[in-house]
């Protein structure tokens, strides 16, 4: 089953405040309002886009704010002349009926502007995913790698969704919610400013329950949420993908429990952030309630009329538009939550805008010194961090057609300088050439076509067989598949299923592990690149196709210029040259022989690795098959006969077991593959 590690709800970095006198802690309040700074900054830049069109359509909500209000307004001068001596009918008709339009009018406007600021989201919405898309075909492929699909559709998907109460609702929300009030407060104040002041009350209280409900720590419990709610989610996918297995071996009920305690988690934060929340609102929603300030006014205005403040009539508009004075606030509270999601989400993308792409290709032919196809790592220095080297001033060559292998330890930087080579990463430091042009001075589509990969890990897109072949190019006929196919050792497989080369991928055509990774080399063999990166390329095979791997492999590296990742090193013995690296450096290169004889490092892995295959041989013996048999079944690499052993065919034998595990990117030939998270990699290097 395939797993993700869970992504943390995104940490962003901010600044620290001013020390506290006594210890040196950060102070918190500074980083909070660190935090919203940049939130705020995020905003404005994410919105800039539709900044004018909202200011239009808040313009309109700020008249229909207003025409909600002047009706009550009319309605009390009507109540005013019917509790008159001699009231004048007419008058009160003509009142009446104005207020009437002026509601039509009012419910004219709000629909306009809310009919506008949806068209804009929708625009707005669909222009910035095309945006980021197209921001993420220009970022590192390495930067997927740091991430899970889960992560980048949250980009793509749900970060923008939650744009939309930010677009289409919030400007105009607090529009409205701020033009009524006061409206309504300057009216009431031309009536008696006493009882007006009383009207504050209400409003005071529901600002600083709103100021509770923003608070930092509402922040971070909403943050803690975020991030049991992704462990949900990536651990329904892991047991929904692995109850096959897990069930075939007894054990659903274990993989059952991670899901059991995902959710439980999910609810609990749940519940922590929604119960102080709903004891606020349910405060800010009582003080600003028409009960609560009629109950209100009642009593101000009784002590008024004792005290000779105002006439008992003077009541009559506060209890008249008075009682509307909170109504319009409860959009802002009920809007609290998606507010502060959408402000997340903003500066998420805002920060995802302003990750760092690679150079774009100059497309210049650079020097022609060197012979076509050479691969030069000249002074080659890399990190993750900047405080971390993983690899140190490497210098070294990749002749055309010829099979290189890296070895070393884990943690020694293999899978790093594979990277390096199809630019998942530029180079802190010195360059990397491929016939003398510097790759960053390659423009993507030519590198793509130049490099190609074979993962452990294969990833296949919604699609036909067919489909997924023509990634690697788009214009291959039907003969082309077919060969590609045919020496990938997967034609046949494709004809038996029930729609050939037209059969859906996941719908009428289900592959085991070996076949999908056939189905890759395919890819790839039509992508006919002269340079392959090869990474355990049998890693998921079934033992039943591992052998035919094994073959497609053969004719995949043939005539073509290989790097490949070796770890069990008796498949590598007949590799043209072998690359041994530690801490990050070049310590030992040559041939099998010669490090074999040099009694370094090699030599040291190389009796670690026969210690391993005489443990595997003694378990194939107990099972009634002979050492050769057992050790060769494993690693896949047993040779037939003599010609097994060239070099072409030990090489293949070694892509089989550790490629490297690089994605192809969406615009490789068809290699569509999720890698490690950074850490991960970090740890298997």
């Amino acid at each position: 089953m395939t797993v993700e590690s869970p992504p943390a709800v995104e940490a962003h970095a901010i600044d620290p405040g001013p020390a506290a006198a006594d210890g040196g802690v950060p102070d918190e309040k500074a980083a909070a309002k660190a935090r919203r700074r940049r939130e705020a900054a995020a905003r404005k830049e994410i919105l800039a886009p539709v900044s004018g069109a909202l200011t239009i359509a808040g313009v309109v909500v700020a008249l229909a704010s207003v025409c909600s209000v002047a009706p009550f307004l009319l309605i009390v001068s009507a109540c005013r002349e019917l509790l008159a001596n001699s009231p004048d009918t007419d008058r009160v008709w003509r009142l009446l009926s104005l207020a009437v339009l002026v509601l039509v009018v009012r419910a004219m406007l709000q629909a306009a502007a809310l009919t506008w600021s949806h068209a804009v989201d929708a625009r707005y919405q669909l222009s910035l995913r095309r945006a980021l898309a197209d921001k993420l075909t220009r970022v590192p492929l390495g930067w997927f790698g740091a991430r899970s699909s889960s992560e980048v559709k949250k980009y793509l998907q749900d970060d923008v969704e939650a744009l939309h109460y930010l677009v289409a609702h919030a400007r105009l929300d607090f529009i409205g919610s701020v033009t009524v009030p006061l409206v309504t407060l300057v009216y009431l104040a031309t009536v008696d400013w006493r009882l007006t002041l009383v009207l504050l009350l209400p409003l005071v209280i529901y600002a600083l329950c709103m100021r509770a409900m923003l608070d930092e720590p509402g922040r971070e419990r909403l943050s803690a949420y975020n991030a049991a709610e992704q462990r949900t989610r990536v651990a329904t996918v892991e047991f929904v993908d692995g109850i096959q297995v897990v069930r075939a071996f007894g054990r659903a009920g274990k993989a059952h429990s991670e899901f059991r305690a995902a959710v439980a988690a999910q609810t609990e934060r749940l519940r922590r952030l929604k119960m102080p929340v709903m004891t606020v609102q349910s405060v800010s929603d009582t003080v600003v309630s028409p009960v609560f300030v009629m109950l209100l006014v009642v009593v101000a205005g009784l002590a008024g009329v004792g005290l000779d403040w105002l006439e008992p009539l003077d009541l009559l508009p506060f209890l008249l538009v008075g009682l509307g004075l909170g109504s319009s606030l409860l959009g802002l509270g009920y809007g609290a939550q998606a507010l502060r999601t959408a402000g997340d989400a903003a500066l998420r993308l805002h920060e995802l805008q302003q990750t760092a792409e690679l150079s774009t290709g100059s497309g210049e032919s650079g020097t022609r010194e060197s012979p076509a196809g050479l691969i030069r790592f000249e002074d080659v220095s890399f990190g993750y961090r900047a405080d971390h080297r993983v690899l140190r001033g490497l210098d070294l060559e990749l002749a055309p057609g010829t099979m290189t292998a890296l070895v070393g330890p884990s943690g020694s930087g293999k899978s790093t300088l594979a990277k390096l080579l199809p630019r998942f990463y530029d180079v802190d430091s010195g360059r990397i050439t491929i016939g003398g042009r510097d790759i960053r001075d390659i423009p993507s589509e030519e590198l793509y076509r130049t490099v190609g990969f074979v993962f452990q890990d294969v990833r296949l897109i919604r699609g036909s067989i067919a489909d997924n072949l023509r990634l690697a190019r788009p214009d291959a006929d039907a003969a082309a598949l077919e060969r590609a196919a045919r020496a990938a050792r997967i034609h046949d497989r494709i004809l038996a299923l029930p729609r050939g080369y037209d059969s859906e991928i996941g719908v009428d055509a289900i592959l085991s592990g070996g076949e999908a990774q056939r189905l890759s080399i395919a890819r790839t063999l039509l992508a006919d690149t002269p340079i392959l990166v090869l990474d355990e390329a049998t890693a998921f095979a079934d033992p039943e196709s591992e052998a035919a791997v094994q073959d497609a492999l053969a004719e995949l590296v043939a005539g073509r210029t290989v790097l490949v990742i070796a770890h069990r090193l008796h498949t590598i013995t007949g590799v043209d040259r072998i690359l041994v690296l530690e801490h990050g450096t070049l310590v030992e290169q040559g041939d099998h022989a010669s490090l074999h004889a040099a009694g370094g490092l090699y030599q040291q892995l190389w009796e670690v690795n026969a210690a391993a295959l005489e443990t595997v041989a003694g378990v194939g013996v107990g099972e009634g098959r002979n050492a050769d048999t057992g050790a060769g079944g494993l690693s896949g690499t047993a040779p037939r006969n003599s010609a097994d052993s060239a070099p072409g065919r030990a090489g293949a034998a070694s892509a089989g077991i550790q490629p490297v595990a690089v994605d192809l990117g969406r615009e490789h030939a068809g290699m569509t593959s999720e890698t490690p998270g950074v850490a991960d990699e970090e740890a298997k290097r």
